[in-house]
């Protein structure tokens, strides 16, 4: 009779023990729990991605940065600027023959016009 009840109790045992594991398993299935969890989930990934993005931003900038000042060195930027600019040069185009100075090499004003309807 013991053996019949004990094993009656574990039946009944296990049979409650697998219906509400079954129920929670299907409550979990329920279109407004996964959509609940799907949300939460992307919540969670978009906030590491955000992290992961904004790190690869940090990285970006400082080799960037870096960078820049290795080209810098290497291309003499960073020396001081003589502010001082040289004198525009006007170099003759066409050697005119019937100038007054013919060792002048540069033209401080033309006699030809670029008025292009002066012929017209």
């Amino acid at each position: 009779m013991f053996r019949r009840t004990f094993w009656f109790t574990t039946g009944v045992a296990a049979g409650v023990w697998a219906t509400t594991k079954v129920n929670r398993k299907l409550k979990q299935l329920t279109p407004e729990n996964l959509a609940v969890t799907a949300a939460n989930k992307a919540i969670e990934a978009g906030g590491r991605l955000k992290d992961r993005a904004v790190d690869f931003a940090l990285d970006v900038r400082h080799n960037m940065a870096q960078r820049e000042a290795e080209l810098g060195d290497a291309l003499g930027l960073d020396a001081p600027v003589d502010r001082e600019l040289p004198a525009p040069r006007r170099y003759a185009a066409i050697e005119n023959r019937n100038d007054p100075m013919p060792t002048s090499k540069y033209i401080d004003r033309t006699t030809y016009s670029y008025n292009r309807n002066e012929d017209h």
